[in-house]
C-alpha cells in the first residue's frame, strides 16, 4: 500500500483551499465526530490536534486517521475524474417464457434509442427492466443475458454502487431523508465532484417543476412531495446529473407529470431509454417496442411511418382528456356535449 505519510500532497493543503476541489471533504471530518476546526489549517494540523482520549475512544491513532484522510481524497480524485460510461450498445439475448418455451431473440439498442415495453399487466414487463438492469447473465428466473458493447460485462460493471451503468426511475418513489430538496441535490452534485455544484442543483429544480403537474420550492422537505413531484425530481435528477447511460423506466404514464417531456429530457443526453407503458403514445413514440406475453418476449416491433404520424392524432385527443381531468380538479361539472367536445359524429 502507498505510503502518504511525509509526502507534499493534499494532507498539506489548508482545508478552505481543499473545499474548492473537492466540496465534500468536510464529510471525512464529520464521519470522524470533528465538526469545529479551523479551515486555515491543513489536515496534518487538524488531526495532531486530537488527544489522547479521542484516538483511545476511536481504536486508531493520527498515522492511520492521515492514512484514512489521503485514501478519502484519493477516492474523490477518482470518482472526479471518471467519466461517462463509454457504452455504443446493449444487447439482450433472449431466455424462456415462464411455460419454459425458449425466447428466439437477440436484439441491440443504442445511445439515443426509446425502446418501449409492452405487454398485459402482469406479463412480464418489469422482470425484462429488472434482468437490464443487474445486467443479467443467464442466473435470473428468465435466463436471459444482457452484453454491453457486445461483451459480457465485468463483475464491476455489474455490482458497483459508485458508478453503475444503470439508472431505474420505478412507479413508487419515496424519500426517508430528513433534508430539503436543495440539499437532497447537492448532496449528490457534491457525491460526483461536479464543479459547479449551484448551477446544477438550480438545473434540477428548475428542470422537474417544468415536468411535475404541481410546482414545489427548494426549501421543500424531500419527504413532503407528493408522488409525481418525487418523480420529477429523480427524472430531472437522472437527465442532467446521473452517469448512468442506460435508464429504465418502470410506466411513467402513472407519475402525474409531462411524460412527453420527461422522454425529451432523457434523450437529449443520449442515454439508452427502455420504459414499460401501457400509453399508446408513449409507445408509439419509441423506435421499437417489445411485446411480453407469458413473461416472454414474443415480438420486436419497429415503430412505422403511419404510426408516428398517428402520434399527432393521439395527442390531440389526449389533450382533450387533460383539459377534462384539469376542469375536475378545478371542481367544474363535465355536463357539456362531449361528442361535439371530441368532434365525434
Amino acid at each position: 500500500m502507498k505510503n502518504f505519510i511525509g509526502e507534499n500532497n493534499e494532507a498539506d493543503i489548508a482545508i478552505e483551499n481543499l473545499y474548492k476541489e473537492y466540496p465534500n471533504v468536510k464529510d471525512f471530518f464529520i464521519a470522524i465526530g470533528i465538526r469545529d476546526f479551523d479551515k486555515s489549517m491543513n489536515a496534518k494540523q487538524i488531526i495532531s490536534t486530537l488527544d489522547i482520549e479521542y484516538l483511545e475512544e476511536s481504536g486508531s491513532n493520527k498515522k492511520q486517521i492521515l492514512h484514512e484522510f489521503l485514501s478519502f481524497i484519493e477516492k474523490m480524485k477518482e470518482i472526479k475524474n471518471t467519466g461517462r460510461y463509454t457504452i455504443k450498445s446493449i444487447t439482450v439475448i433472449g431466455g424462456h417464457d415462464k411455460s419454459g418455451i425458449e425466447e428466439d431473440v437477440k436484439i441491440t439498442f443504442k445511445p439515443g434509442e426509446i425502446i418501449c415495453i409492452v405487454g398485459h399487466t402482469g406479463s412480464g414487463k418489469s422482470r425484462l427492466l429488472e434482468d437490464i438492469e443487474c445486467l443479467a447473465q443467464k442466473d435470473t428466473p428468465t435466463g436471459r443475458q444482457i452484453l454491453v458493447n457486445g461483451s459480457v460485462p465485468e463483475e464491476n460493471e455489474r455490482f458497483s454502487m459508485d458508478n453503475k451503468l444503470v439508472a431505474q426511475l420505478s412507479q413508487n418513489m419515496n424519500f426517508v431523508m430528513d433534508v430539503t430538496v436543495e440539499e437532497f441535490i447537492t448532496m449528490h452534485a457534491e457525491s460526483r465532484m461536479v464543479d459547479n455544484v449551484e448551477e446544477i442543483v438550480e438545473s434540477i429544480i428548475k428542470c422537474a417543476n417544468d415536468l411535475a403537474g404541481e410546482k414545489f420550492l427548494k426549501d421543500v422537505p424531500v419527504t413532503q412531495l407528493s408522488g409525481g413531484q418525487s418523480r420529477a425530481l429523480m427524472i430531472a435528477d437522472t437527465a442532467l446529473l446521473s452517469k448512468s447511460p442506460i435508464v429504465l423506466i418502470d410506466e411513467i404514464e402513472n407519475a402525474g407529470i409531462d411524460r412527453k417531456m420527461a422522454i425529451e429530457v432523457l434523450m437529449k443526453e443520449e442515454k439508452i431509454i427502455l420504459m414499460s407503458t401501457h400509453d399508446p403514445i408513449l409507445a408509439l413514440i419509441g423506435n421499437k417496442r417489445m411485446v411480453i406475453k407469458n413473461g416472454g418476449i414474443k415480438k420486436i416491433i419497429e415503430t412505422n411511418s403511419k404510426e408516428r404520424s398517428n402520434v399527432d392524432i393521439l395527442e390531440k385527443f389526449d389533450a382533450k382528456l387533460v383539459g377534462i381531468r384539469n376542469k375536475l380538479r378545478e371542481g367544474e361539472t363535465i355536463d357539456f356535449d362531449i361528442k361535439k367536445y371530441f368532434k365525434i359524429d
